[in-house]
């Protein structure tokens, strides 16, 4: 029990820094654009979940990298691996293009939203700069995958931390002008995050490089294959995302920028409390790859029934942290005066509520990547969509237009579909469905180099 929880805990602690990096260059623009108001928080804060969306589909489809990886280090083919790595950087290279090509349809579509002109400019500006980030993020979830599913998270955590500390020092010279660099304020942040990113891709494949060559050639047939599994994932993703962006931009924004600004302060809060749960549930999902490449799949719920306990210790004392210290921790965040007060003072009711969600959150993320590292993508994308879709975007809606809601009622609806995915996430690992996927196809051809 003590070797597999260390082993466990060994694989996480680099995969909680590595996954945190986005999510830490949101929160740092808000925390460090916070002396500009509540608009600038708005604006960088909703703009950098924004931006996500933009990520999050191929992101979540390079997170099959790993189940393959995984799987096939377990059955001892580990020269086979590096074409996953290859598979990767090819969707990171369509997800540049790609945003590359939205960049001049991120105006026309914030122009659609409630937000106030200023805020709208602001944004505008920030996403269509920190788009140009998107592939070098993909490229670092891509190789970051190789590399976990080997058994390596080290080097993603490095890629991690190079590209945390790069966008943090950025931040302080470009937003308010140091070092003889322009005071480019919102801008800035985005520029930060945008060179930050690339640094971190740079960092990584450096290492990745050493190993580019394995047995067999590339195959256009094993590429269909990684999105055939890849592509479920990371639809399952980007709707939900897309439903919860929604909620944001479509029905929290008609409640006014400091409101916005609050929720967005909150999201920023939680996105980096739960990212060692995320990196906990990312661990275990290897383990439970490399069980079942091996063909021993009754090893599968003890690395899961361990995950589980670890990342629900930490999620329950996240939990307890909202409740005593919900001013404290929103104080961070708060400009000085009175927007700074109405911002602790609105946000502090939402951070108690988000609390409630973190039991539910950790063990909808556990069951989740341990479906996906068994390449079981689609049922969970199917149970995501629908509930997003139809549970949680009308409840929200509905809630905020005609009951009067507001942002807290709003958000009760949110816990109340992350608690119903987590159970039904339970009911699908229970009824052992992912057993019978084979994500490597047994037969495969190979041409040998």
């Amino acid at each position: 029990m003590r070797s597999r929880l260390g082993t466990l805990l060994a694989l996480a602690l680099p995969m909680v820094l590595a996954r945190a990096s986005q999510s830490v260059i949101t929160f740092a623009d808000a925390i460090q654009v916070k002396n500009l108001g509540p608009g600038a928080i708005a604006a960088t804060a909703t703009g950098g979940l924004n931006v996500f969306a933009f990520v999050i589909l191929p992101m979540g489809m390079a997170f099959i990298i790993q189940s393959f990886v995984a799987q096939l280090v377990g059955r001892g083919r580990l020269a086979d691996t590096p074409r996953f790595a290859w598979y990767g950087l090819a969707l990171a290279l369509i997800a540049a293009l790609g945003a590359f090509a939205l960049i001049p349809l991120v105006g026309p579509a914030l122009s659609l939203t409630d937000y106030s002109p200023a805020v709208k400019h602001s944004m505008t500006s920030y996403m269509q700069i920190r788009m140009l980030s998107i592939g070098g993020i993909v490229g670092v979830e891509a190789l970051g995958n190789w590399f976990g599913g080997r058994g390596n998270t080290y080097m993603q955590m490095m890629a991690g931390l190079v590209t945390m500390a790069t966008a943090v020092f950025l931040n302080w010279v470009l937003i308010g002008g140091h070092l003889g660099a322009p005071a480019l304020g919102v801008d800035g942040a985005a520029w930060a995050s945008a060179i930050a990113s690339w640094l971190g891709f740079i960092v990584i494949a450096i290492a990745f490089w050493p190993h580019r060559h394995g047995e067999g050639k590339l195959s256009f047939r094993e590429f269909k294959r990684v999105i055939r599994f890849g592509l479920p994932n990371g639809l399952n993703w980007f709707i939900e995302f897309a439903a919860f962006q929604l909620f944001v931009n479509g029905v929290i924004a008609s409640l006014g920028d400091e409101t916005v600004a609050a929720l967005n302060v909150v999201l920023a809060v939680n996105s980096i409390s739960f990212m060692p749960a995320f990196g906990l549930a990312s661990a275990g999902s290897i383990l439970a790859a490399q069980s079942i490449g091996a063909d021993k799949k009754d090893g599968v719920w003890p690395s899961v029934k361990l995950t589980l306990v670890v990342t629900l210790s930490w999620m329950f004392a996240i939990a307890l942290l909202y409740l005593l210290a919900s001013h404290t921790v929103l104080g961070w965040f708060a400009p000085a005066g009175g927007a700074g007060v109405r911002l602790i003072h609105t946000g502090a009711a939402m951070l108690i509520v988000s609390a409630l969600w973190q039991a539910f959150d950790g063990t909808g993320m556990v069951l989740s990547e341990t479906l996906r590292a068994a390449g079981d993508t689609t049922w969970p994308a199917a149970a995501r969509i629908i509930l997003a879709w139809a549970v949680f975007v009308p409840c929200a809606y509905m809630t905020v237009r005609y009951a009067h809601g507001g942002a807290i009622g709003a958000m009760f609806c949110l816990v109340g579909y992350i608690a119903l995915l987590a159970l039904l996430l339970a009911v699908r690992f229970r009824s052992g469905a992912w057993r019978t996927i084979e994500l490597i196809e047994p037969d495969l051809v190979r041409e040998v180099a």
